[in-house]
């Protein structure tokens, strides 16, 4: 791999490789320009250190040679309902590893819908919400949707539906085999006059690319994957970044600070190393995709004579408008083994709900999906039916009677988008590098609340109308965090309202472009990660037009 001297001016430096990130390094890499990518997270796999383990323990508590995800005491955060509370220790975590949450997650890969991008107008609004149009048309990210699909490797069916957005092109490989819990949905739909689709998946169902194919480990969501089906960034574009010869991986890299000049441009970035010895690198661009927290706390960081209030934020949006990710699950148990241990973690779901009914009394909507995942020590702990004991022979006998035959209901969800729902600095909590630990203000809008309960229920129902002989569901729970989050740096035309244009040039600086999570104006039926992709290579083309063309660091 080719290694450039911090003293070098970079074309781009590239923060965060994640679904953004690792777009963005392979295609400006491969157009022709130098590149730079930092991650605060380790190599996994994809690198030069280690295998991704499959031990359940080890990938929760075994430190650094096994992190995949951020650590709670190096990467404190802190959470609060409102700004009248004290903020308590979060439980918020985000992929940190090379690859970034493209190497842990579930691989659902759904479009937005072309409604979704134009909400606001669909609905008239939604009082007290920040709910808007987005910039772009579905029409302007079709072509873009496809390319993500082909060149990152997405399993599934094309589907003439209006609960699934319309597709060019089918997907490259088929979807993954129907597993018991998706057979079971689809017995309880039928009851129920509900209609179940497969989903999209970043999982290959056949070799594809000079990538294995799913060996249904069970050891899916949550852990790398040992034979590169899932198509994350670490085994699709970051090899390929690597082959130019002109981008440069620097893995436990912690930014601190994107560097600017008097006239308010980029002109690198402060990192510490793995040794945390303090590091600039200069750069002529800064691609930001550290994720949709850790992108808005950075330029909140990243304050200077010129920029008082944090990068890219002299409008105080910068932050705000973040959707962390609903959800709600509903369990059954069911009489025979349902052996859905085995295969990826999703594969089936019931669309007719995503869009928003006003006969419901509330706005909102979202996808209900099939799950039998439950690793062994996960199911021991939290996994049990209520009223099972949680000790001694007893509970070793409701082990063996439940372990492999339940089956879950998860409702992925809509969530507003509020202007009090935000990322700032905790002035109390510091990181292990002596930086303000990232502090997350969310208390959803009545309308996320109803829309869960509606889905809590509705899961219920297709469990039973699927001949369960137990069903549960705990309480609706407002998100503290999670792996979907979205919104805290707004795309929109106007400067007084968003933080990135429609291209993802910062309206502040011209040669700062973000790319992830952040910039999502809604945040779908809460799965964003294809539409990540895609905006990032919309973005990636827009930005290298305008690095040929001599208009980088011009509005």
């Amino acid at each position: 791999m080719v290694q450039y001297s911090p003293s070098t001016e970079v074309d781009f430096v590239v923060i965060g490789s994640g679904a953004g990130g690792g777009i963005m390094a392979k295609q400006l890499s491969t157009a022709g320009f130098s590149v730079v990518v930092l991650e605060q997270g380790g190599w996994g796999k994809y690198g030069k250190e280690h295998e991704y383990t499959k031990d359940e323990y080890l990938n929760d508590h075994g430190g650094l040679d096994y992190q995949l995800m951020s650590d709670p005491v190096r990467q404190p955060n802190t959470f609060r309902r409102n700004d009248a509370e004290k903020a308590a220790p979060g439980s918020h975590s985000y992929g940190c590893v090379v690859g970034g949450g493209t190497v842990t997650y579930g691989g659902s890969s759904w479009r937005h819908l072309p409604w979704e991008f134009a909400e606001a107008s669909a609905t008239g609004g939604v009082p007290g919400t920040g709910l808007q149009d987005w910039p772009i048309t579905y029409d302007e990210l079709e072509p873009y949707y496809v390319r993500a699909e082909w060149e990152m490797g997405i399993s599934g069916m094309r589907i003439d539906s209006p609960f699934v957005a319309p597709m060019s092109k089918d997907y490259p490989v088929p979807p993954v085999p129907l597993k018991a819990s998706g057979a079971l949905m689809h017995a309880g739909a039928a009851k129920l006059g509900l209609t179940v689709v497969r989903g999209p998946l970043a999982v290959i169902s056949q070799d594809y690319q000079g990538r294995s194919a799913c060996v249904n480990c069970g050891m899916c969501s949550g852990f790398g994957c040992h034979v590169k089906a899932r198509s994350s960034s670490a085994v699709t574009m970051l090899p390929l970044a690597e082959k130019t010869g002109r981008c440069e991986i620097r893995a436990r890299s912690y930014v601190r600070e994107i560097t600017v000049d008097s006239a308010g441009k980029c002109t690198g970035v402060v990192y510490f190393d793995a040794q945390r010895r303090e590091v600039r690198q200069r750069a002529k661009a800064v691609v930001l995709s550290a994720n949709g927290t850790e992108s808005a706390r950075l330029l909140l960081l990243s304050r200077s004579q010129r920029f008082p209030n944090g990068l890219a934020n002299s409008n105080d949006v910068v932050g705000r408008y973040l959707m962390l990710g609903n959800t709600v699950s509903a369990n059954g148990l069911f009489e025979h083994p349902l052996n859905d241990y085995k295969g990826v973690v999703t594969g089936a779901a019931i669309v007719d709900f995503v869009p928003s009914d006003p006969k419901r009394g509330f706005y909102g909507g979202g996808r209900m999906t099939a799950r039998g995942f439950d690793t062994p020590i996960s199911y021991a702990l939290r996994g049990l039916s209520p009223g099972t004991a949680r000790w001694g022979a007893a509970y070793k006998q409701a082990l063996r009677d439940e372990a492999n035959h339940k089956m879950t209901i998860t409702s992925f969800v809509t969530q507003l988008p509020l202007a009090t729902n935000r990322v700032d600095l905790d002035p109390d909590v510091k990181d292990a590098w002596g930086l303000p630990a990232m502090r997350i203000t969310s208390t959803s809008h009545p309308d996320d609340i109803k829309n869960m309960e509606f889905f809590r229920q509705k899961g219920l129902e297709v469990l039973q109308a699927a001949g369960a002989t137990k069903v549960w569901a705990g309480p609706v729970n407002d998100s503290r965090g999670s792996a979907h989050n979205r919104g805290s740096c707004r795309m929109g035309n106007d400067p007084r309202t968003s933080v990135v244009n429609r291209h993802h040039r910062a309206h502040d600086v011209p040669n700062l472009f973000i790319v992830d999570g952040s910039t999502l104006v809604t945040g779908g039926r809460n799965h964003p990660t294809m539409t990540i992709q895609a905006l990032a290579f919309r973005a990636a083309d827009h930005i290298v037009k305008a690095a040929r063309t001599g208009t980088l660091a011009t509005f």
